[in-house]
């Protein structure tokens, strides 16, 4: 190691960067191509690092702490060949710098993920006035939400990572002081299984979820609307456009929302004669899960998956919470090089983040988001890949 200065980022963090790493001289590399070093660095005095989690099936998923993001994730395709199907960047700089390439990718994302209406909450008989970063309306927790903070980062054995976090009464003016676990495991059948934990000294509102872009394709350098959507669910929330849920809870029947038989995307995605297509230049929608059911979710049944004919790979999400946001990048096409250099192209990709419907906090009738003093928030979500027979 060669040395070490120490720049400041946008939203006021501080990143030491190594300037040169290697072992032995030669260059360590994961098996999705990623150098550990890049990442070998401390953000606001805490320590940040890539970690590798593996099985023997031929899965390797990779995890920087800042964020708690999944930085790859590496299955086999249908020739066996190792295929790294998430987006994000290939170093620890570009994750932490929120002005010249912000990005959610792969995070551990809180303490609400998605959109509260006007950034305005009410809990407990007080109102609170949370950051209006996106359209007016508070997103994924704030502009310095936990994506944006170092978790502190275990790895027990080869397949397990345990991440914690604390949260201060006040941040980004949410109440209460929240502790948060997220574990991140390895199964043996390449599955990805999520669980995040919290509990609070004071009435709050938690909705966690990871936030991985997914591309099956192996070439994100096009985009991925061929690959084939299903998601089970009979209504879907709307939303208007500035992305903030209506309040209606609608059925997807004879509609572009419909993907209880897997289809392509491509299929609907253009189809702008639909409002809710055409706010959002694609997919960026709650669709209210069938596997939810009289305030319990069932997370042994498949709740949507994504398949892709290039590769053959499908990937089958399940999860214990209510709603799905599905989408489709549709703000992709920024022009910045990303993971080894790759410039994504708008559409180039699919999230599907488990979750509280959005702005469930001001839709009293919707599943809640609120954790009280003494309750454990707890939620499982779980993507396990295979390739379709």
């Amino acid at each position: 190691m060669k040395g070490i200065k120490s720049i400041v980022l946008g939203a006021g963090m501080a990143i030491a960067t190594m300037l040169s790493c290697s072992t032995g001289g030669k260059t360590q590399l994961t098996e999705s191509g990623l150098t550990p070093a890049a990442f070998d660095t401390t953000i606001n005095n805490k320590p940040v690092k890539l970690f590798t989690l593996k099985n023997k099936s031929g899965m390797e998923v990779c995890i920087t702490n800042f964020g708690g993001r999944v930085v790859s994730l590496t299955v086999p395709d249908k020739d066996g060949k190792p295929t790294d199907v998430v987006l994000g960047y290939d170093n620890i700089r570009q994750y932490a710098d929120s002005v010249n390439s912000p990005s959610d990718y792969g995070s551990t994302v809180g303490r609400y993920a998605n959109r509260i209406d006007k950034g305005h909450l009410h809990v407990n008989g007080k109102d609170y006035q949370l950051p209006q970063n996106n359209f007016g309306h508070c997103l994924h927790g704030g502009p310095s939400g936990w994506m944006y903070q170092v978790y502190d980062a275990e790895q027990p054995n080869d397949t397990t990572l345990v991440m914690r976090l604390m949260s201060p009464d006040g941040d980004n003016n949410f109440p209460g002081t929240v502790k948060t676990t997220a574990t991140y495991k390895v199964l043996s059948n390449n599955t990805l299984d999520i669980t995040f934990e919290a509990t609070t000294d004071k009435e709050t509102v938690v909705n966690m979820t990871n936030h991985s872009y997914f591309n099956l394709n192996g070439d994100p350098s096009k985009e991925g609307t061929n690959m084939v959507l299903y998601v089970n669910a009979d209504n879907f929330t709307p939303a208007d456009d500035t992305y903030m849920t209506t309040g209606e809870i609608k059925p997807v029947e004879g509609t572009p929302m419909d993907f209880r038989k897997p289809h392509a995307i491509s299929e609907t995605i253009n189809d702008t004669t639909y409002q809710q297509i055409k706010n959002a230049t694609g997919y960026d929608h709650n669709w209210c899960l069938n596997t939810y059911k009289n305030g319990k979710g069932d997370d042994t049944k498949v709740c949507a998956s994504l398949y892709s004919p290039v590769t053959g790979i499908l990937l089958e999400m399940f999860t214990n919470e209510p709603g799905v946001q599905v989408y489709t990048g549709n703000f992709q096409g920024t022009g910045i090089a990303c993971k080894h250099g790759v410039k994504y192209p708008k559409h180039v990709s699919v999230c599907l983040e488990s979750q509280k419907y959005p702005d469930s906090p001001n839709k009293k009738d919707w599943p809640s988001p609120y954790l009280k003093p003494g309750e454990r928030y707890y939620s499982h979500v779980a993507y396990r890949f295979g390739i379709k027979k």
